[in-house]
């Protein structure tokens, strides 16, 4: 067996692909390059898609299918006002993956399934898992505290084998993995394979700038923090001077900023008004969460767009994974893939007899 055969777990008998491992769907870093990339790699690619409109999620989805014949999936906003036509679109492609950040409803799941979508949602809580697993997901990503973007603050250590417990479908472990050594530790807890986003981002493979990757490679464990002054959530990020700007500002001032954000992401998105109300009321439900809080959510993808597509360190947050103060490096996705699986069967096979098995 070469040193880049896969690992077989419930994960890749589910999707079909040769490794257990999967690329998130970040905002405006997970786009057909780096998608068909990952896919072409062995890996479950997956398309963010909050941050397109239906018909520039159309032209993704055909450009990685032409670069990749590999199985790949797309992340939707389950509280979309367009959700429902983005998945008629993912029907129609033959898109093999729905992912989702917030979880979907039954019904999604259910339209979803009857499609032959297999349907992977992103919990924080064991009970969340729970919900999602009795209403038909095929498999779940737990992401612990370590992960970059919208986080929670229980370690996935902690996290993990609640969730592992507690469901009988296949778990795919988040927050925290970059190598092998992750991997083998994620499969003893007893998950599927693990999911990476800032490792993937920090790729050759990755069209985010230079200038931004060379600053999580710099960046040491101490400067990535979480704060909730984006958008009233917490949110994992490198420390700039923008972060620390935004921790200084006043409730009027990071108004005034979200206002001008949310006619940006308006006119980027396509969304209308009334859709981008319908969407906040969506977020509301369930949250304890101002009115202003749910405002500051167009500072997201506008803040991030900034950084991780103009290059603009100064105007923009980086969302990222505790794992970035340990990557030194942007190796391409098939050598990062290769890597990952050959440290894993030397760990496995490191182990003093009968460990394994």
């Amino acid at each position: 067996m070469t040193a880049t055969s896969g690992i077989e777990t419930p994960l890749t008998r589910l999707v079909g692909v040769r490794h257990p491992l999967v690329q998130t769907g970040m905002g405006w870093v997970a786009g057909p390059r780096l998608v068909s990339a990952a896919a072409n790699a062995g890996a479950l690619g997956i398309l963010a898609s909050a941050t397109m409109t239906v018909e520039q999620l159309r032209a993704a989805v055909r450009e990685v299918k032409s670069r990749t014949d590999a199985p790949f999936g797309v992340n939707l906003r389950a509280d979309a006002g367009d959700a429902a036509e983005r998945v008629r679109l993912m029907v129609t492609e033959g898109v093999r993956v729905a992912s989702f950040a917030l979880a979907p409803s039954r019904e999604l799941i259910a339209r979803l399934k009857d499609a032959g979508v297999v349907v992977i949602p992103s919990v924080g809580a064991r009970r969340h898992a729970e919900k999602v697993a009795a209403w038909g997901a095929d498999a779940v990503v737990v992401q612990g505290g370590e992960g970059g973007g919208h986080t929670g603050n229980v370690a996935t250590t902690v996290l993990l084998p609640q969730v592992v417990d507690a469901i009988e479908i296949p778990v795919i472990a988040a927050g925290g993995f970059f190598d092998g050594r992750g991997l083998v530790a994620a499969l003893a807890y007893g998950a599927a394979g693990v999911a990476m986003g800032t490792r993937f981002l920090l790729t050759s493979d990755s069209t985010v700038p230079p200038a931004v990757q060379a600053r999580y490679l710099a960046a040491a464990a101490k400067d990535i923090t979480v704060t909730t002054k984006v958008d009233g959530l917490p949110h994992r990020m490198l420390r700039s001077e923008l972060v620390e700007t935004l921790e200084r500002s006043g409730r009027a001032t990071a108004l005034l900023r979200a206002v001008r954000h949310a006619a940006s992401f308006k006119k980027l998105s396509g969304l209308s008004w009334a859709q981008m109300v319908r969407d906040g009321l969506a977020m509301k439900h369930g949250k304890d969460l101002s009115w202003s809080q749910v405002l500051l959510a167009a500072n997201t993808p506008m803040l991030l767009k900034a950084s991780m597509v103009e290059g603009r360190t100064d105007l923009g947050v980086m969302a990222s994974g505790q794992a970035a103060g340990v990557i030194e490096d942007l190796p391409s996705c098939a050598e990062l893939v290769d890597r990952i699986m050959a440290e894993a069967r030397r760990t496995l096979a490191a182990l003093p007899p009968g460990a394994a098995g």
